[in-house]
């Protein structure tokens, strides 16, 4: 078995098809901070871990270059998955939870071939928060990144500069397939010129350094609540009612991290006023996630018009989607099925993403054959195009159904809406 960065043929034909279908799976993608990645350099990436396997699918498509992975060890224990893993580019690296024995015997190596991987100029991706949970927060990173940096660095520094690069991922939502993604690449860490910089300290102590460094930075890239902040509901739903949906995916951020900012702020010029505020939020949010009102429709200045125009789109766009909804019942179906196989629902786009991968394909080649060979090529060409198109506009449709009834509940729930200026003020 060759290096896990070596160049791999069927790897290389089957690339593209997963970023198409990745790109698929969102509405909305956007990569920002291309201009942040030093060139000629070995560069290690560090991103937050909210959404399991659909993390490293959006940093993978985020350009066509190499790319190698490490993911937790746990998941390597069957010979056969590890080779799965390793066809994958995805090294494993053991924690202190999965046994002393495993990090003893393996680690060592395995940051020997992350060095190796990083020398190449291949991109290595971490997630140092070392699991994932869908909060827009930061866990403790582990030290796994960093003892691989230090490792290169003593290894090849004096040729060429170790960094490290904070990237953040943004979802507009963590549990509905085709949402928004957006890929926020910060500025880099020069690990050899800050090994330099504080050479007279023990490894320990510039570990812990830079282990703070580095939170800080990646705090920047996402719509950061501080972990231990305990009315992190309410100053999320806030935020997201200030912020709105309007913009691109950057600027949505930003406003985020300024409305988030100026509530923390707030928070302690005026802590009793402002937990006054977060308990009228914490009611307003059961209230209206009781009526099934989604947080979107509360952002609308006019929800009356939004509702009445989405009334007319639905009744326009229904006979299409329901033919779209019979014509894909197999993958919706199974998408459903396998979702309530899994106890964490952050695994649900990750499931949307594989089903429709294997089976949309599948399905489109069985249409041509039979529409093909039953129908005349006109009507089998507009069937086809149909087909190809019919999943997503059945996702995003159903997503716009919901929106709508949200909407039209907003509209008619007058004490809900009183009860929202009330937290305005």
């Amino acid at each position: 078995m060759g290096k896990i960065q070596d160049d791999n043929k069927l790897y290389s034909f089957l690339r593209p098809f997963i970023d198409h279908h990745l790109r698929k799976s969102f509405r909305r993608y956007e990569v920002v901070g291309l201009e942040n990645i030093p060139q000629n350099a070995a560069c290690i990436f560090a991103a937050n871990h909210t959404n399991t396997l659909m993390d490293a699918l959006v940093l993978l498509s985020m350009t066509r270059e190499k790319k190698v992975f490490i993911a937790r060890g746990d998941i390597f224990k069957k010979a056969f998955i590890a080779k799965i893993m390793h066809f994958l580019r995805i090294l494993p690296i053991y924690r202190i939870r999965d046994g002393y024995k495993s990090v003893k015997d393996n680690n060592a190596e395995i940051i020997e071939k992350a060095s190796d991987v990083i020398h190449d100029e291949v991109k290595l991706f971490l997630f140092p928060e070392a699991a994932h949970r869908t909060k827009h927060s930061l866990r403790q990173l582990s030290k796994g990144i960093f003892h691989i940096a230090f490792k290169a660095n003593e290894e090849f520094g004096h040729e060429k500069p170790v960094y490290i690069i904070p990237i953040g991922i943004e979802y507009g939502d963590y549990f509905r397939y085709r949402s928004t993604a957006l890929i926020n690449i910060g500025e880099p860490i020069n690990v050899t010129g800050f090994v330099n910089q504080n050479k007279d300290e023990n490894e320990a102590v510039v570990m812990n350094k830079l282990r703070e460094l580095l939170t800080k930075k990646l705090s920047k890239q996402i719509s950061y609540i501080p972990d231990n902040e305990e009315n992190y509901e309410a100053i999320w739903e806030m935020t997201k009612i200030k912020s709105g949906l309007n913009g691109s995916l950057e600027e949505r951020l930003k406003r985020n991290q300024k409305i988030i900012t100026e509530i923390l702020e707030w928070k302690e010029k005026e802590p009793e006023k402002a937990q006054e505020t977060f308990e009228k939020v914490n009611k307003f949010i059961k209230k209206r996630k009781k009526k099934g009102i989604s947080v979107t429709s509360v952002t609308k200045e006019k929800p009356c018009h939004a509702a009445l125009w989405k009334t007319l789109v639905t009744l326009l766009g229904l006979p299409f989607y329901l033919v779209s909804a019979v014509a894909n019942l197999p993958i919706w179906l199974i998408t459903m099925i396998l979702k309530n196989v899994f106890k964490d629902k952050a695994w649900g786009n990750t499931v949307s993403f594989a089903v429709e991968t294997i089976l949309h394909p599948l399905l489109t080649t069985l249409c041509i054959v039979l529409t093909f060979c039953k129908l005349p090529w006109e009507m089998a060409s507009a069937s086809c195009i149909f087909y190809y198109f019919s999943y997503m506009y059945f996702v995003d449709f159903t997503e716009f159904i919901r929106r709508w009834i949200s909407d039209v509940k907003w509209s008619f729930n007058k004490k809900l809406r009183q009860f929202k200026l009330t937290i305005n003020k």
